[in-house]
């Protein structure tokens, strides 16, 4: 199957289609990642209906974002997909831990960068008749990962040179099969130095507040990228 490559429209209000909607269980198997955290990003996603036929691929690059970003842009993709064709009851399998425990309510949602996304996926849901969310580990999503791994190599633009096959395609950083707790995104150690090192942060009132509970000594020159 030719793949789709779609929008993620994270926060669009994508209407539900106007038929009377379709009551069998469509199956999702979605998966995100990054060359790099935050680095070259994009979502893959199977979508299979009640009977196991095939109804959609969906792939996107994202641009430079975390692997968590592209985890939720592609489960945002699936939700979008699911309630512009009218399917009622969707099932998601993801190999991102994190994702479906927060979703599950299992986690906490600190993070500010996933915490829109958390709740455009809570709305989202909320419009479906039924749904579910579990995890299994990456072997057991790799049409979906393959999927996000072309829509990574398309935004990269690979070179390819005349007349000779495609280099096999690089891998995303792979997220963790086991986790005791959810990884903090923000947190890093800090060398007395400051320098080489990358933090996140926000502004307000003209002053840079650093994420994740970390310092930086004073005199030290930093570079602010907005996002």
């Amino acid at each position: 199957m030719p793949t789709r490559s779609i929008s993620p429209g994270l926060f669009a209000d994508t209407p539900a289609s106007s038929s009377t909607g379709q009551t069998g269980w469509v199956t999702a198997h979605c998966d995100g990642g990054a060359r790099g955290n935050p680095g070259p990003a994009g979502y893959g996603a199977v979508l299979t209906g009640p009977a196991g036929e095939p109804l959609a691929e969906l792939s996107e690059f994202l641009g430079v974002r975390t692997n968590n970003y592209a985890e939720y842009s592609g489960m945002l993709a699936v939700l979008e997909y699911a309630l512009a064709h009218g399917h009622r009851r969707l099932r998601v399998v993801s190999d991102s831990e994190l994702m479906v425990k927060q979703i599950q309510g299992k986690y906490r949602v600190n993070s500010p960068d996933l915490k829109p996304l958390w709740q455009e996926a809570k709305n989202r849901i909320a419009r479906l008749d039924a749904f579910e969310i579990s995890h299994a580990l990456r072997h057991k999503n790799k049409d979906a990962d393959r999927l996000a791994n072309q829509a990574m190599d398309r935004g990269m633009k690979r070179p390819q040179a005349p007349g000779q096959p495609a280099p096999p395609p690089l891998k995303a950083t792979p997220y963790p099969t086991k986790s005791s707790a959810p990884p903090d995104p923000d947190a890093r150690r800090v060398p007395a130095s400051g320098a080489g090192i990358m933090l996140r942060g926000f502004t307000r009132d003209g002053v840079v507040h650093v994420l994740g509970g970390q310092t930086l000594p004073d005199g030290v020159f930093v570079k602010i990228i907005p996002e």
